[in-house]
């Protein structure tokens, strides 16, 4: 039996729902289940920070976001945060992996009475094969183990439909998978689910109009309440399968944080603090940086600085997500009053750490008193043991599929972490998926790939023991988790340029998503300019012609994409479909025919997009 710090309380039965979900309707009952107030009176010894009977006490609120099911440490670049040094200069830290997070928040829990964790969603979906070939059952596992206390849903929690969300809160056997354990009377081991709550208070049922989930959870100790209301961006249906968000309607994130937070204040709670998943952007990608400075490369930009200001200021502090950075910012509410807006990165690798301060009169967070800080998660601390024997649990589940080589690469081929438009990794992924569309329709022009599909880096250093320069079907998964199939469309050489278009205008001008192209497409991309103007039209060739609007391209792209997934509504328009086969299995056949041990594949120069900064 793995050890949990007695301070900690003791499994939260009381804000489980007891029924399984079997359809949406159930799913919708999930909030009326849940008691008004549902909450935990945390059985810890000791008094609060500033003595037994002052009139403040301090909440430590610990926190984290987009984990994703990387419960192994994140490789190359993905497993890594940049530091700012004392001299100015940049330092590169690996980071993250379960038994070190958990490390992490038991160590800062210590001396912490009145301590809560709660996270910004994300926690599942997306996840490297260890958590994904289980539908991300170890994760909610290291999650209750880790004494998780709430969380926001993200858009990834509803990668596999409100069905599987409602099993991840409530437990039971996948429905087509079964149980993947066994118990010790030989038969399934029933999945437990979450023993923390799931907040989606801005996505309700179509037809009763109702949250699908608990809209908030007040936590309680020894007479002190902090409220906590969850939310995920409104735009999840743009970059979620249709099927993940069949039947649901996402709202407003202002409008209902709003709603709840006077919900919350008419029943006495008046601390409130907003789990959201949406984020911003920083101007630089040292985790801690002065956000606050005024400095030029510092502050955030992007969804999360409207949505902060429009929040009521009953809300004390936000924890947001979804953007995968790194921030410790205040952004002024509608009051004009500052307020402490965070974010942890991704996959573990940073916790924030917040000190609310309570006053027991007014039963409100003393605002100028609030401090928070990103600590990175150091893969040189002690593991947890709970958390070695948890993964080693699975692994032993996992390895047969897992440990199988698909393929050889020369060197590192980074993806998800290149931290440029184009990396070698989307160039390679792109090539995979043109070659396939090629096996089924010889007339194949092109392959485009989205950018958030691209899950990690594949690194040259072996991951166990198959050997530097391998690359297994665990490592190839990580990439590309998702079941997209493989689509082939006809789309016209107007349509195409439309396409390229929306990866810097419309939903996408903000923060562009820049589409990675096979090999023989080629163009300039003007960073200089604005909205769709990035795009230089007469610059973008095929085989070294000019795109002819008038002509017909046979295009490749993954199935999200020829969905108009991510904005991209003219890709989604395309006529003459064709399904493939699934994108993993794409791109494990591309690797498997180009690469050996004695001829590895090289990483691509990713040279297709010319960037004019």
């Amino acid at each position: 039996m793995s050890a949990i710090p007695k301070h900690r309380r003791p499994r939260r039965r009381a804000t489980r729902v007891l029924a399984v979900a079997a359809g949406l309707a159930t799913v919708g009952a999930l909030a009326a289940s849940l008691p008004a107030s549902a909450g935990q009176d945390h059985d810890r010894a000791g008094g609060g920070s500033k003595g037994k009977h002052s009139r403040t006490v301090d909440v430590q609120l610990l926190s984290f976001n987009d984990f994703h099911g990387n419960l192994q440490p994140p490789a190359g670049s993905s497993g890594q945060v940049t530091e700012r040094q004392a001299d100015g200069s940049e330092k590169k830290i690996d980071a993250g992996g379960v038994e070190y997070l958990a490390t992490s928040l038991r160590t800062a829990r210590k001396g912490n009475p009145y301590s809560v964790t709660a996270a910004a969603g994300d926690l599942i979906g997306a996840s490297p094969l260890l958590s994904g070939l289980f539908h991300d059952e170890p994760t909610v596992e290291a999650m209750n183990k880790l004494d998780l206390d709430v969380t926001s849903v993200g858009n990834h929690e509803f990668d596999e439909g409100a069905k599987e969300l409602a099993r991840m809160q409530n437990g039971g056997c996948h429905p087509k998978d079964g149980c993947f354990e066994k118990g010790k009377d030989g038969k399934g081991k029933k999945f437990e689910g979450a023993d923390y709550p799931y907040l989606a208070a801005n996505v309700t049922d179509e037809k009763t109009g109702k949250p699908i989930l608990k809209p908030y959870w007040v936590w309680k100790h020894k007479g002190v309440k902090v409220g906590f209301i969850g939310v995920t961006l409104e735009g999840t249906p743009d970059i979620v399968s249709a099927d993940g968000v069949k039947g649901l309607k996402f709202h407003d994130e202002i409008e209902t944080v709003n709603k709840y937070a006077k919900i919350l204040d008419k029943q006495g709670v008046k601390s409130i603090v907003t789990l959201i998943h949406e984020g911003g952007v920083p101007k630089t990608q040292t985790y801690n940086y002065d956000c606050d400075s005024p400095g030029a490369g510092d502050g955030i930009s992007g969804p999360i600085t409207t949505i902060a200001k429009g929040i009521t200021p009953k809300v004390d502090a936000l924890v947001t997500g979804h953007t995968h950075n790194a921030y410790v910012c205040t952004i002024p509410d509608p009051a004009g009053k500052p307020r402490m807006v965070t974010s942890a990165s991704s996959f573990g690798k940073l916790y924030t750490d917040t000190t609310l301060t309570y006053d027991r009169k007014t039963k409100d967070i003393v605002r100028t008193s609030v401090k928070s800080a990103n600590h990175v998660v150091s893969r040189e601390q002690a593991k947890a043991p709970d958390m070695t024997s948890l993964i080693s649990r699975w692994d032993k589940l996992a390895a047969p599929v897992a440990n199988k080589a698909v393929g050889y690469i020369s060197g590192d081929i980074p993806g998800r972490g290149a931290g440029v438009p184009e990396s070698p990794l989307g160039d390679l992924i792109s090539d995979a998926q043109l070659a396939h569309a090629k096996s089924i329709d010889p007339e194949a022009d092109l392959a485009l790939m989205n950018p958030g599909g691209i899950r990690s880096d594949i690194v040259y250093k072996a991951s166990g023991s198959e050997g530097d320069g391998v690359v297994t079907y665990g490592e190839a998964f990580t990439v590309q988790p998702f079941s997209n199939t493989v689509n082939l469309v006809d789309l016209t050489g107007a349509q195409l340029v439309t396409g390229l278009k929306q990866q810097v205008s419309g939903s996408n001008e903000a923060s562009p998503k820049i589409l990675q192209v096979s090999d023989g497409l080629t163009y300039t991309l003007d960073m200089t300019k604005s909205g769709a103007d990035r795009v230089v039209a007469d610059s973008i060739k095929l085989n070294g012609k000019a795109i002819d609007p008038a002509a017909t391209y046979r295009v490749a792209m993954n199935s999200f994409l020829a969905g108009g997934g991510d904005g991209f509504a003219e890709l989604g328009k395309g006529t003459k479909p064709v399904v493939g086969s699934d994108d993993l299995k794409a791109f494990n056949d591309y690797l498997t025919a180009n690469s050996s041990a004695d001829k590895p594949i090289a990483p691509p120069k990713a040279d297709r997009i010319t960037i004019v900064k």
